[in-house]
């Protein structure tokens, strides 16, 4: 059983060979295939699980060892996979989520010509992804998040004829290299201080390491998983990234790439618990980033560009909950599941949308689409009452854990992640609820094609498209109550995040009422600004706030006044000196060397007559210094 691990890989990693090298023979059937390739490398996840469920928990974990990949003195590197209850429950995530989205993409992108280099995109993602969850080792590990990274620009610009997409592509690209900088330097800490990046060898030395070592790995790659989870301080490329198919924005938003983070974080475990200064920042960053996702989300009328928002904020409580340490490491994941369901349903229903409404993204052009979409309507209702958390649906169960978690740690510091989470719920369920009447509700506000001049027909999408759909509504409304069933998520977990209940000043019921009643209040101000009036077409002014959410808080202004300018500014500063100063000084000696050659040229007539007056004036010179030194 142990040898369908690397099939894992394997299977979307051939796929993505085929589809990507095959040529056009593969045109017509190549999506097919792709999706062949992920569903393949699910099947194998569900096979590995069944056998994960048969041993006992502490026997669970499963090291495979492919081959020696750097076999230096003193630096081993080994191609090798680490199979337990964290990478598994990625696995699942990750190859079932994404062989939905590879089925809702063959109708999506139907009428695309360069479909099959689409699809062996997304295969070549979902290898990285799995590369990543994995490893068994850091460098390894490397390789797929870096391999995610490649993809990810691959797909956002895959339109690379908008200029928008492009942009968006590298910015993305950039973005995350600096935080892939902080993995690099990571892993480089690491060897030094341990000798090894394998995971079990890592940690088992961590407790002999100081705690200024521990902190600045720690931050390291904290500044890793701000890139790739789209935290704070490196949050500004998630909006652009919607200029990509809606698929694309489905699979980095829900399974793959922005759970990265997560992961890192999460199977660091070890390292962050020794290192107390990171985890609090880990949960200033997280608390920071739910509440700018959530302003951000508020004031956005691209529905794909909304949800960007929705997605920076549920990481940020996912974020926030591993930095409490094992109060919150389980939680944290357990939410990343459910937000896998709901929220792949929601791109998949904003892309439905955008299908049936000649691919329109201003959710003010929209209204009244339940009548005409009753699958999307209904598939996207289940998933926004997932995401704000309404009792029994999945978030729920997830989001009401990590706010109890928070409560939980205690002190000033839990009371004060306790509110932002609770003030996070609110604004959720605010901005969601928006989406969902200004998309589904009140009157028609369709606007005729700027060239054609027709007014949009909407209509349900192909099964292709929503199939997908009602699977992960089902998981949207039912997965957070199974897992809840006897603790069974949190105890599958155990084994490798472990857990601690904490001393929470306030009793579970109590957060789910006060949760429950901050929810329907941000429920009930949505629905008396946006349900009970007429929405213009055009947007109002606003407040300043309204008009700085707009500009996604002002994220790019300071990026570039703090660094692009700056940056430029020393670029421009070493051109000059470079230009000026090296060169100038290359250059002039250059120039004094041929000036001097120049003159000394026109000594050099050819004429005998003037060489033997030469030699005679020399000869002259000798005799006369000869004569005088002898008289002195």
């Amino acid at each position: 059983m142990n040898s369908l691990i690397p099939l894992l890989v394997a299977a979307p990693l051939v796929g993505a060979a085929l589809l990507l090298l095959g040529g056009r023979v593969l045109d017509r059937s190549g999506h097919w295939l792709g999706t062949a390739a992920a569903a393949l490398s699910f099947g194998f996840g569900l096979a590995l699980f069944a056998d994960m469920l048969g041993r006992p928990a502490d026997q669970r974990a499963v090291h495979v060892t492919l081959w020696s990949w750097i076999p230096v003195n003193g630096f081993q590197a080994d191609v090798a996979f680490q199979l337990d209850q964290l990478s598994m429950t990625f696995v699942l995530l990750i190859t079932g989520v994404g062989t939905l989205i590879h089925l809702y993409s063959v109708g999506y992108m139907a009428h695309d010509e360069r479909r099959r280099r689409f699809f062996g995109y997304l295969n070549l993602f979902l290898a990285a992804m799995l590369l990543l969850v994995l490893a068994d080792n850091y460098l390894l590990l490397y390789v797929g998040w870096e391999g995610v990274g490649l993809a990810s620009y691959l797909l956002i610009g895959f339109w690379q004829h908008k200029p928008s997409a492009a942009v968006a592509a590298k910015k993305a690209f950039i973005v995350n290299r600096v935080g892939d900088m902080g993995l690099s330097i990571a892993i480089m800490l690491m060897f030094a201080q341990f000798g090894t990046f394998t995971f079990g060898p890592v940690f088992r030395a961590a407790g002999g390491a100081s705690e200024g070592m521990l902190t600045a790995i720690s931050l390291m790659l904290l500044l890793a998983a701000c890139g790739k989870s789209a935290q704070v301080p490196l949050q500004s490329w998630l909006g652009d990234a919607m200029e990509g198919p809606t698929p694309v924005s489905a699979l980095i938003h829900a399974a793959t790439m922005v759970t990265a983070g997560v992961y890192l974080i999460t199977r660091s475990s070890a390292i962050f618990d020794q290192a107390p200064d990171a985890q609090l920042v880990v949960v200033v960053v997280g608390a920071v980033t739910l509440l700018f996702g959530a302003i951000v989300g508020c004031a956005k009328d691209d529905i794909k560009k909304a949800l960007a928002g929705s997605t920076m904020s549920q990481i940020g409580y996912m974020i926030m909950a591993v930095g409490l340490g094992p109060i919150g490491y389980p939680f944290a994941i357990m939410h990343l599941v459910t937000h896998g369901f709901f929220k792949a349903g929601l791109f998949l229903g904003a892309g439905s949308v955008m299908h049936g409404m000649n691919d329109e993204v201003n959710m003010r052009h929209y209204g009244g689409l339940r009548k005409y979409m009753p699958i999307t309507f209904a598939t996207f209702g289940l998933g926004y009452l997932a995401i704000i958390g309404f009792p029994g649906l999945s978030g729920f169960f997830s989001k009401d854990k990590i706010i109890e978690a928070a409560f939980a740690k205690g002190s000033t510091e839990g009371w004060i992640l306790g509110l932002c989470a609770l003030i996070g719920a609110s604004v959720t369920a605010f901005y969601m609820t928006r989406v969902m009447l200004l998309t589904f509700f009140g009157e028609k506000r369709w606007q005729p094609d700027p060239e054609t001049g027709e007014e949009p027909h909407p209509h349900e999408s192909p099964a292709t498209m929503t199939v997908p759909m009602i699977v992960l509504a089902f998981g949207s409304v039912f997965a957070g109550g199974l897992f809840a069933i006897g603790n069974s998520f949190l105890n599958w977990l155990e084994p490798v995040t472990g857990h601690d209940e904490g001393h929470s000043p306030l009793s579970p019921l109590t957060v789910t009422l006060i949760t429950t009643v901050c929810m329907l209040a941000g429920v009930a101000l949505a629905y008396l600004m946006y349900g009970r009036s007429t929405v213009p077409v055009t947007p109002p002014v606003g407040s300043a706030l309204t008009r700085a959410a707009r500009r996604d808080l002002l994220q790019d202004d300071f990026n570039h006044a703090v660094l692009v300018r700056p940056g430029s500014a020393l670029a421009a500063t070493l051109v000059y000196f470079d230009s000026k100063g090296l060169d100038g000084f290359v250059n002039g000696l250059a120039a004094t060397i041929g000036g001097i050659s120049a003159r000394l040229r026109h000594i050099q007539t050819g004429f005998v007559r003037s060489y033997a007056l030469s030699m005679f004036g020399g000869t002259l010179v000798l005799v006369a210094s000869t004569l005088l030194m002898r008289s002195v």
